[in-house]
């Protein structure tokens, strides 16, 4: 008669009587199966995946607000990695021509890699300072002017209204009568603004406390700033370090690509706008002092700052100066607009190219597109920062493009895809017409 075996795994071993011995209890041998191993692994990290999409939609609010209070905690880190990325290109030009001058019998890297981090910080201070001075002082004396000149504007106006509407007697009636009472208006409209003073206070209070926290942790990231260029190869190995520690050896290598190749994009990007921005402010004070125009350090700051954001830039700073020359001189606003132009376009034509390159390589298309979307979502930052980041991410793309297209075999070419009806071109032949013009004068 035929009998099923239920007996447990671990009772290896039958009596003689049938039954089983007790030799081999408690040796619980699992045998994991790898393939099902891994499923169940990528089950769990799915199932995470879609839990933690869930709060962050549900509770959407709450992860804002702890992701802002992690920003705001580390605030003063944040200053001091941005400063130290400002100083390094100027604490690497100090420091080479200090090792040119001290290390001339005996290398000293301490002393040299401290003057020229207390050199580059003390530059930056000097400029920051410098220019909160011009442009505070050209501020006051801006709105100070502008309140003196309101009964000279009050006498432009009379003087306008007699030349043009003298022979309309009713409509100058009318006019006077209506300007007769704005005075009452102002007075309720002040009225009304005392109860509010006490709000206005506490409103201005709060700011200032917005204040004092920003400079606070402004100096402390200039501290920050300082331990991080001194030990800047330290922490540059540290990261290494951790990177190969924690991924695999290919993905490694690519991932200190990728952060060589940002770090190159950001950095030239940003210290040869900087280096432009600056020039076209000093171009633009020399020539409005010399057609003595009205606020020219003001103006100049403005445009300087304003234009280191690409394409809008020089357009953002014209604006509110026009406005401002339209107040103090408006005689003055026509050939500061026609100044501006010509400004702009051999910023954009002859110096911008030659300091700044096409270290982006995007076209005008995309540099638009960065900076709208860069400004929508993190405001002055975005708009300034959208175009190198866009532009990393725009190259890496490219490249995993050109990586899958080589894989099938396929030209990475543009050109050979703007027939829609053709099929892609090869990748040899692709590249046998490319070699083929230089081959042309080898012929010859």
């Amino acid at each position: 008669m035929n009998t099923f075996n239920f007996a447990p795994a671990f009772l290896e071993k039958q009596d003689h009587d049938g039954g089983y011995s007790a030799k081999g209890r408690g040796k619980l041998k699992v045998d994991f199966n790898r393939k099902y191993n891994t499923i169940a692994v990528y089950c769990v990290l799915t199932f995470a995946v879609c839990l933690l999409l869930v709060i962050l939609f549900v509770k959407f609010s709450v992860v804002a607000g702890a992701v802002r209070e992690f920003f705001r905690v580390i605030a003063p880190v944040t200053w001091g990695i941005v400063i130290a990325y400002l100083c390094n290109p100027i604490m690497k030009f100090v420091e080479g021509k200090l090792k040119k001058l001290v290390d001339r019998k005996k290398p000293h890297p301490k002393l040299t890699r401290s003057l020229s981090v207390a050199i580059s910080i003390i530059l930056l201070i000097t400029i920051l300072a410098a220019l909160m001075a011009i442009i505070i002082n050209q501020i006051i004396s801006s709105i100070v002017e502008i309140f003196s000149s309101i009964p000279e504007y009050r006498r432009q106006i009379e003087a306008l209204i007699t030349k043009f509407l003298g022979d309309y007697p009713k409509i100058v009636s009318a006019i006077e009568s209506q300007l007769d009472t704005i005075y009452p208006k102002l007075v309720d409209f002040a009225n009304d603004m005392i109860p509010k003073l006490g709000d206005m206070s506490i409103k201005l209070k709060d700011s200032a406390i917005v204040v004092i926290v920003a400079i606070k942790d402004c100096v402390i990231g200039f501290i920050v700033a300082i331990y991080l260029l001194y030990s800047k190869e330290t922490f540059l190995a540290q990261a290494r370090k951790i990177v190969y520690a924690f991924f695999p050896k290919n993905l490694s290598r690519n991932i200190l690509r990728v952060s060589a190749k940002a770090n190159k994009t950001l950095s030239g990007f940003l210290s040869g706008k900087l280096l432009d921005s600056f020039i076209i402010g000093l171009i633009c004070f020399i020539v409005m002092t010399i057609m003595q125009m009205d606020f020219t350090a003001l103006i100049s700051v403005i445009i300087g700052v304003t234009n280191i954001i690409p394409f809008f830039g020089p357009f953002i700073g014209a604006i509110p100066s026009a406005l401002l020359l339209l107040m103090a001189a408006p005689k003055q606003v026509i050939p500061f607009i026609i100044f501006i132009v010509i400004l702009q376009q051999f910023d954009g034509n002859i110096l911008g190219p030659k300091i700044i390159g096409d270290s982006t390589g995007l076209t005008p298309f995309w540099v638009m597109f960065s900076i709208f979307v860069g400004g929508g979502l993190f405001g002055f930052a975005g708009m300034l920062l959208g175009v190198p980041v866009f532009a990393v991410i725009y190259a890496l793309f490219s490249e995993m493009v050109a990586y899958l297209l080589k894989k099938k075999k396929l030209s990475h070419r543009t050109k050979d895809y703007h027939d829609p009806d053709a099929e892609p071109r090869p990748a040899d032949n692709a590249a046998k017409n490319d070699a083929a013009p230089q081959e042309a004068p080898a012929n010859k």
